[in-house]
């Protein structure tokens, strides 16, 4: 265990098992386990201040030694505990020995264990847990059933247009949406730099050739200027990408689409909700996609959709999406399709969902105004981008720290998550890595800006004010360490 010592010990050794366990504090106790006292880093700082030499041994009479150091019992309740951990008055801890009857210390309690903030969680409840019941008892557990299409219905009404097509993954949703818009071996598609992975591996698995675009500081998503520069006569289709749920500015894409004669499809995966000019991302391009992974706002769990704006290209989706098979003679192929089918029981989950979508948001919409209330005037801090266009889909809270590396933001992230706190880093750009170096030239300097200083906080719909409190208070505590 490495946060108990028995004494003596040189500081050096001490000061080693503190740094190792991340906590700056270390139990001292003997043979038995028995709590005899507490160091911090702190107190072998003042010792090593008064002239002690970080080598000298140390016993029980060490005068930094605190000998009366706060404990709780083993059985204390986790409302005991938070009430003394890691707050900002006189009588909070950042870590607590738990004591058995016998005075042995048999664990610590400190924010992590106790209690921890992932970066999103999903807002489900009785009515998912009913649907998919009532998925299981019908016997229709795979992709037939009634709530695939009621499911794929509701979605439609929800963006306001389109056809959708159910499908088993965001990233299945981009690469059916290429292959129904017959987009094939050696056509170019233009992706931006700064996105995840799944974009620019479906254009990839499709056999065509992606097109590395850098971003726009401005507004995080595909840069207009680095998107007319790479049509070349190859280039068959734009996937722009509403990143962090921020949308890209769909009229000028459109513009250049409409004069190259180039397919659009958008990638809607963190873009739910979302709006550019008052509609709602999604209903923009020949097609848009959408992600219902379990991070998402709206969650199947794994799942996604693709919404087609001519109803000919949806019915053509749904024959690939299943293997290519006709709807009409049952095992005769039209085409070498996919199995991209999304089963009824996600599709059950995903009926719920959406009925309560609206509520989701609003909980999520509130939780970004406040970060942004109390992390606006704090001048390390560049907050999400707002367009007087656009209104975010508010997904993940996600902001940029000035001036820092991404040694230094990696730094942080550790830190919040001993305290925990889950932060995400950044994407890194798509041309960093190595199965993509081959489709990138020129300069991504935008994208390698954000990807550096870039962290994204805990935005679940069900977190608390207080929650909140305790995440703003312990990230900018960690980031001023840092300047």
């Amino acid at each position: 265990m490495n946060y108990q010592v028995n004494l003596p010990q040189n500081l050096k050794t001490i000061l080693k098992i503190i740094e190792k366990n991340a906590m700056g504090i270390v139990f001292v106790v003997d043979k038995d386990k028995k709590l005899l006292g507490s160091l911090t880093d702190g107190d072998i700082r003042r010792a090593i201040l008064s002239g002690i030499k970080i080598k000298q041994q140390v016993d029980l009479k060490f005068k930094f030694l605190n000998k009366k150091p706060f404990w709780l019992p083993i059985g204390a309740s986790i409302q005991k505990i938070l009430s003394h951990i890691d707050g900002d008055g006189p009588k909070n801890y950042k870590c607590i020995p738990l004591l058995n009857k016998d005075k042995q210390l048999i664990d610590i309690a400190t924010y992590a264990r106790v209690k921890s903030f992932p970066v999103a969680s999903p807002l489900i409840g009785d009515e998912e847990l009913i649907n998919v019941i009532s998925a299981f008892k019908s016997g229709y557990i795979s992709s037939v059933g009634k709530f695939v299409g009621e499911f794929e219905k509701s979605f439609e009404k929800y963006i306001g247009k389109g056809f959708a097509v159910s499908v088993s993954s965001g990233t299945s949703a981009l690469q059916l949406a290429l292959s129904t818009l017959d987009i094939k071996k050696n056509d170019e598609v233009l992706v931006p730099n700064f996105t995840f992975a799944a974009s620019i591996n479906s254009v990839i698995n499709v056999g065509a050739k992606p097109v590395l675009v850098d971003v726009d500081l401005k507004n995080w998503t595909i840069s207009i200027e680095d998107l007319k520069r790479k049509i070349t006569s190859k280039t068959k289709a734009i996937m722009p990408v509403h990143i962090y749920g921020q949308p890209a500015p769909m009229d000028e894409i459109q513009s250049i689409a409409k004069k190259n004669k180039l397919v659009l499809i958008e990638d809607c995966a963190e873009a739910i909700g979302a709006r550019y000019k008052k509609k709602k991302i999604g209903s923009l391009g020949n097609c848009s996609c959408f992600s219902f992974f379990a991070n998402k706002s709206l969650t199947t769990g794994e799942g996604g959709m693709v919404i087609f704006k001519n109803k000919n290209e949806a019915n053509k989706a749904k024959i690939l999406r299943d293997h290519g098979m006709s709807r009409s003679i049952k095992y005769w192929h039209d085409y070498a399709g996919f199995n991209f089918r999304m089963t009824n029981l996600q599709a059950a989950i995903g009926v719920a969902q959406v009925k309560k979508i609206d509520l989701i948001l609003k909980k999520k919409k509130n939780i970004f105004n406040y970060y942004d209330a109390n992390f606006k005037n704090k001048n390390f801090f560049i907050l999400m981008p707002k367009n007087k266009w656009s209104e975010n889909s508010y997904w993940i809270y996600t902001l940029r720290i000035q001036n820092i590396n991404r040694k230094k933001r990696d730094l942080i992230i550790e830190k919040l998550k001993n305290r925990g706190i889950d932060c995400r880093p950044g994407f890194y750009p798509l041309n960093e890595m190595m199965p993509y170096t081959k489709y990138s030239s020129g300069s991504f300097k935008n994208s390698q800006t954000l990807s550096q200083n870039m962290v994204s906080l805990p935005s679940s719909p069900n977190l608390t004010r207080q929650e909140q409190d305790y995440i703003i208070r312990v990230f900018t505590e960690e980031t001023k360490k840092l300047f």
